[in-house]
């Protein structure tokens, strides 16, 4: 077996080496208070960005609301059909009764 040869380095290629590598402590406040009283505006180069992602965003929306709509209105249908099918209308027990007027 090779007998294990450690040395310190003083300098490669007449440079100082790195440092070596000491992780920060972590920190233990919220990160958001270094926020606490500033200002934040977005960068004015990704408006475009943000635009097009509203625009995306707006579509999306628009869409679940028609297709939302559309089922709401396949089951009234649906469920018109199946009253008059069943004739389960909420009328009397004699046909037009609930058309005429009393009193």
């Amino acid at each position: 077996m090779p007998d294990t040869i450690e040395a310190e380095v003083l300098e490669i290629d007449g440079k100082l080496p790195p440092p070596p590598y000491q992780p920060e402590p972590p920190r233990r406040d919220d990160p958001w208070q270094a926020m606490r009283g500033r200002v934040v505006s977005l960068d004015r180069r990704w408006w475009p960005l943000w635009v097009l992602l509203g625009i995306v965003a707006l579509g999306l929306a628009l869409t679940v609301g028609v297709v939302v709509a559309a089922v709401a209105i396949v089951f009234k249908i649906i469920g018109g059909v199946l009253r008059l099918v069943t004739g389960a209308g909420g009328g009397g027990g004699r046909p037009g009764t609930s058309l005429s007027r009393q009193g």
